[in-house]
């Protein structure tokens, strides 16, 4: 809300842009778990803890951001800053990572299991073809999907939120591009990027239409149940697919892998103004400024320990 977060490989940053014109900063660091670094080198199960962690980190910086909105709107008076939040009140932090993961479980359980109950309640006496009916019920969740984001989308709050989404993807293409993080540097690239969450949930859909169809079922309820034991399998593969299709993004004919995903960034993503530019290389910037004094530090550090 009113700000962008940027993942580094040691630090989360958030930037948000107050009332008063000032861009505020939240910086977590990320701390490295051993069981769950070698998680996430199992492919499959790399997928779902990726997905919890950016569920976690995720409503972390969305209630900063909420909090600093709320401030403003209503007036209150500023709470003391939260710029090193990773320090900070570790059991508030935790429990709002529980609640944006079971905020996230619950999303797609009902994109899950919805579609698959309607589909049943009106094609099930049409035929017999458990392929075909899988493919429906792909069609009614597409359907759902882009209808629930197009709808949000018209909202003034969300309206801005995708505008800032636009205003991430085009920094960090631009520092992928090598191009100075200037407004107007920026501005000339794309608001579309492979390795959007968006295109995660596109592909849920399209590898969840070809996992379900090796499975058969007699009744609704096997069904569902069915659609809730593969959905860690179903996530696992989408987030593989992920990957695949941006490591093939400039293969001429590969690329194209990725472009269901590209086709509803279309819906998820707006052009950013300047300002918001301006927040999202601020968070970018940052969280490289943290990135290189860490580096310097642990550098130090290591010289030391040698001597």
């Amino acid at each position: 809300m009113e700000g962008v977060m940027m993942a580094g490989k040691t630090v989360n940053v958030t930037a948000v842009r107050r009332k008063n014109n000032q861009i505020e900063f939240f910086e977590v660091p990320r701390k490295d778990i051993s069981w769950v670094s070698n998680l996430k080198k199992i492919p499959l199960l790399r997928g779902i803890v990726a997905i919890i962690e950016s569920s976690a980190k995720g409503a972390q910086h969305l209630n900063f951001s909420a909090e600093k909105y709320a401030e403003d709107e209503g007036g209150a008076e500023e709470q003391p800053s939260k710029k090193q939040g990773g320090f900070g009140n570790v059991s508030m932090i935790l429990g709002v990572a529980v609640v944006g993961v079971l905020s996230f479980l619950f999303g797609k359980f009902v994109f899950t299991l919805v579609p698959a109950f309607i589909e049943q309640l009106l094609f099930q006496n049409l035929f017999e073809n458990q392929i075909l009916h899988n493919l429906l019920e792909g069609v009614i969740k597409i359907v759902l999907l882009l209808g629930y984001i197009y709808f949000i989308s018209l909202t003034p709050l969300i309206k801005r939120l995708f505008q800032y989404h636009g205003a991430e993807h085009k920094v960090i293409s631009a520092y992928e591009a090598g191009k100075e993080l200037t407004v107007s540097n920026v501005q000339k690239f794309n608001t579309l990027h492979y390795r959007c969450g968006s295109s995660f949930i596109v592909f849920t859909v399209l590898v969840g239409v070809i996992v379900y169809s090796f499975f058969e079922y007699d009744n609704l309820w096997e069904r569902l149940l069915l659609r809730i034991l593969l959905l860690p399998l179903v996530i696992g593969l989408s987030y593989e697919v992920l990957r695949l299709t941006n490591s093939v993004r400039e293969t001429p004919v590969l690329r194209y892998l990725g472009y269901p995903g590209l086709w509803l960034q279309k819906l998820t993503t707006k052009e950013p103004d300047d300002s918001q530019v301006e927040v999202s290389i601020a968070s970018f910037e940052r969280m490289l400024e943290i990135e290189r004094e860490l580096l310097q530090h642990r550098n130090a550090a290591n010289a030391g320990q040698a001597v």
